[in-house]
């Protein structure tokens, strides 16, 4: 059943701050959420999702392998993940059948599969939402025979990176989540093993016992930058994705929000960042026309953006040392994030709303400067014109949100995003 797309496995660079697709090249997470896509939908319907996301770019999807509460357990075919219901020692081979499918085209698509094989639920007064109990009642025997049964059945899958937790700390079924996570790396040697904890906890902290945690994650409804750079500087260093953050259609999210806090994961250092979206995340109705929804079109952009320069080489300006004013408030939500390249040849940057900022150019790297504003809302690039090092204002063209990338013009780089 292996898929054998070239851009798998994944592996960690060496600087462990950023991760390398199978011909070792960099790999910016550009991620969906696509949480209920085994259970909630038929394969057409999946097939449906799958190439409109592969078309715009998405090469990371968020899954549940079994649902629980959510458009779940069983698939649209009938058939449940266990015999029974409540012991998770007795798979039942013909749900996982489908469940190959879904992996192996996501594969087949350059999609990488973040696969939460036991997502625990959020907690609160019902927790029905996820396998806690199960896993508490099955003890560490059961989860361990299951955590087996997948690691045989995925050793093959080289588009897999295994999401353990979800919405939840592990207290209390430390051990279980433990055997469940020993279990697949009896038989799967290659996949890389990340988290998913409770939102506003640190990923590092809940899940990294045992040092097989290969990918830190940020979880935050509060102040996104502030979190991602907390994670960021976190003694033991590896590479950082911003896992989930507020999805559009939940929360009363404004396009700016999505914008924003996908725009300061890059730049706050983080290797990528998966969207999310209401409906879609659970496939409830309206998910197809949420396909062309306005945030998934912006993604669009911040791809561009980002791979249009060096983003695995962005150090965030934490000190502020390059944009010295117009910065916005760092407990706030109109914060400017800033990062450069070691050598200081390339300098990005996001406002979230217009206003003049300085720039010490004098901290860039070359003779002669040449920017462009960057429009996150439409992907256009518009010259700000050239610049000789020192101290200089600038303002975007227009009111809105803004990227901005300056770069030595002796490298001769396109306009972001073309």
């Amino acid at each position: 059943m292996p898929q054998t797309q070239s851009a798998f496995p994944l592996s960690v660079s060496t600087n462990h701050r950023y991760l390398l697709d199978g011909e070792g090249q960099p790999y910016l997470i550009h991620g969906d959420t696509a949480w209920s896509i085994i259970t909630a939908i038929t394969k057409d319907e999946a097939e449906l999702y799958l190439t409109d996301r592969a078309a715009k770019g998405v090469n990371a999807i968020i899954v549940n392998l079994i649902e629980h509460k959510f458009n779940g357990p069983r698939t649209r075919d009938g058939e449940l993940p266990f015999f029974s219901p409540e012991d998770l020692s007795t798979p039942n081979d013909k749900y996982f059948d489908y469940a190959d499918w879904v992996l192996r085209r996501a594969g087949e698509l350059g999609m990488i599969v973040f696969l939460a094989p036991m997502y625990l639920g959020y907690k609160h007064p019902s927790d029905n939402d996820g396998w806690y109990y199960e896993a508490h009642l099955g003890g560490m025997n059961k989860c361990w025979k299951y955590g087996q049964y997948l690691g045989k059945r995925y050793a093959g899958f080289t588009n897999i990176v295994w999401m353990i937790g979800g919405d939840r700390n592990p207290d209390g079924v430390v051990d279980e989540v433990n055997s469940v996570m020993t279990g697949i790396k009896d038989f799967d040697k290659h996949a890389l093993f990340t988290a998913h904890a409770h939102p506003e906890e640190a990923t590092a902290e809940k899940y990294g016992w045992d040092g097989w945690l290969d990918l830190n994650s940020t979880y935050t409804y509060m102040i996104v930058h502030k979190k991602l750079l907390a994670d960021y500087n976190r003694r033991l260093v590896m590479p950082l994705v911003l896992m989930e953050s507020t999805y559009e259609g939940e929360h009363n999210a404004s396009p700016v929000q999505i914008r924003r806090q996908a725009y300061w994961s890059v730049l706050c250092g983080a290797c990528g960042q998966f969207f999310g979206n209401n409906p879609m995340w659970l496939f409830n109705p309206g998910w197809k026309e949420a396909l062309e929804s306005t945030g998934s079109y912006d993604m669009v952009h911040l791809k561009a953006f980002f791979t249009s320069r060096p983003w695995y080489d962005l150090t965030p300006d934490q000190r502020h040392e390059i944009i010295t004013g117009g910065l916005g408030e760092f407990n706030g939500m109109d914060y400017l994030a800033a990062a450069a390249t070691p050598d200081r040849k390339t300098l990005m940057a996001y406002l979230p709303s217009t206003r003049t900022i300085t720039i010490d150019l004098s901290k860039l790297s070359g003779g002669r400067l040449r920017g462009w504003w960057f429009n996150p809302r439409n992907g256009e690039a518009h010259p700000t014109g050239e610049f000789q090092p020192g101290i200089q204002q600038m303002m975007p063209p227009a009111e809105g949100d803004w990227g901005l990338v300056i770069d030595d013009k002796d490298l001769n780089l396109p306009a972001p995003g073309k």
